[in-house]
């Protein structure tokens, strides 16, 4: 089998800027939602004392407020994996050049996630006696790498693989890693939240990969759909995030399979939601996934036509999104930094990270946070902050194709 796309190149090039377009508003939505959770983490009063979806303690609009946020990771991966086939089609790039790029930019991602963004993040730059977190980084970079392999599997190969996997990894849950042996750091890696250590470094896998490399996966399958006619492509994504969404509240009703964590009645209807919608995140559970992308689907099925300026918020921040993501963080901490100061008139914390990001809870006040209206209004500060710097970024990339610029 050739190596070239099976798409020509005019088919690729004819719908490149109103089909990217879609996918750019969603995944411009999706950045700004995110940075409403890590704002909380950072500066929320609640997040130093307990779990948004610990439902003895949390409140509607706590938990609501994280669970928004839900919806971010999902769709990273997905059209991450969208985005890989549509670079390899509209550049009428070979499957090896497309591997090779996968290669080196997840590999990129894991490298500045444990090296910058540590900083930037957890205010550590010791990697002795203290713990190196996976994150999202990690997983996407993870997933990348394995995707420049599964890549040269036939569409009609990948695509049913990967939903096998969503829909059957939950199957494995009563498997832990300590019954690995000294191949229990595989596991956590693959499928279980867990510590270990690696020649003296201690690792914590906040993102086990699998499902998440499948979710790419299936993304790239679905890349074909967006070189379909507008009618058609519309039609099976509305299809596609109904059918998703209904079957979430099939699953999840007969409580069965599916997730880890059962829902229960609880002694209110609010709280009997609320637990309803208490889905697995980590790793990501078939449940979740349903209850998010479908909604996903369903949303992009409906941005076709939207026509939106390319300096509308949400197409820039959508275009420019890891330059948004590293950038995001730094205003955070930045501007929790400021806020801190202002607020508590004192110096001995500041540089510290926020004991929900890992900091010693009895070096900072007892009463440190701020209520959840200040999560908010910081959101819109620094979504405004940030809007300039990503609109010159994205300009940028338009008007350049250094090959460095693919990689930002």
């Amino acid at each position: 089998m050739s190596s070239r796309p099976f798409l020509s190149l005019n088919q690729a090039t004819s719908a490149r800027s109103k089909r990217l377009q879609s996918v750019d508003i969603l995944r411009g939505a999706i950045m700004m939602l995110m940075a409403i959770d890590h704002i909380r983490d950072f500066v929320h009063r609640g997040a130093m004392q307990f779990s948004p979806t610990d439902l003895t303690r949390t409140t509607a609009p706590i938990f609501l407020t994280r669970w928004i946020t839900h919806f971010c990771a999902p769709v990273f991966f997905l059209t991450a994996g969208i985005g890989a086939f549509l670079w390899m089609s509209r550049g009428n790039h070979t499957k090896r050049e497309l591997s090779w790029f996968l290669l080196t930019r997840g590999l990129w991602l894991i490298l500045i996630e444990n090296t910058i963004l540590r900083v930037v993040m957890f205010s550590q730059v010791s990697y002795r006696g203290s713990v190196i977190i996976l994150l999202i980084l990690w997983g996407l970079g993870a997933s990348m790498i394995a995707l420049a392999a599964l890549a040269h599997l036939p569409i009609r190969v990948l695509a049913p693989l990967s939903l096998l996997v969503i829909v059957i990894h939950n199957a494995f849950d009563p498997l832990t890693a300590d019954k690995f042996g000294r191949f229990a750091w595989l596991w956590d890696i693959l499928h279980q939240q867990g510590l270990f250590t690696v020649a003296g470094f201690n690792f914590v896998t906040a993102y086990p990969i699998v499902p998440w490399i499948f979710v790419m996966s299936a993304g790239f399958c679905l890349g074909t759909v967006f070189l379909w006619d507008l009618a058609r492509r519309q039609s099976f994504l509305l299809r596609l995030g109904l059918t998703m969404t209904a079957a979430f509240f099939v699953v999840r009703g007969i409580n069965i399979y599916g997730d880890p964590s059962r829902w229960i009645h609880q002694s209110t209807a609010t709280l009997t939601v609320l637990s309803f919608l208490n889905v697995t995140k980590y790793p990501p559970s078939l449940e979740f996934l349903l209850m998010t992308l479908g909604p996903a689907f369903i949303v992009l099925s409906r941005l076709e036509n939207m026509g939106l300026s390319e300096a509308n918020p949400f197409v820039v921040f959508g275009r420019v999104p890891f330059f948004y993501y590293a950038t995001h963080l730094f205003v955070i901490h930045l501007g929790s930094i400021l806020m801190n100061f202002v607020y508590y008139r004192h110096t001995s914390f500041l540089l510290l990270p926020a004991p929900s990001m890992g900091g010693d809870p009895k070096l900072f006040p007892p009463d440190f946070g701020f209520p959840l209206w200040v999560v908010y209004a910081f959101w819109l500060a620094t979504l405004a902050a940030l809007y300039p710097a990503c609109l010159w970024f994205s300009r940028l990339k338009k008007r350049r194709r250094d090959w460095w610029l693919s990689y930002l």
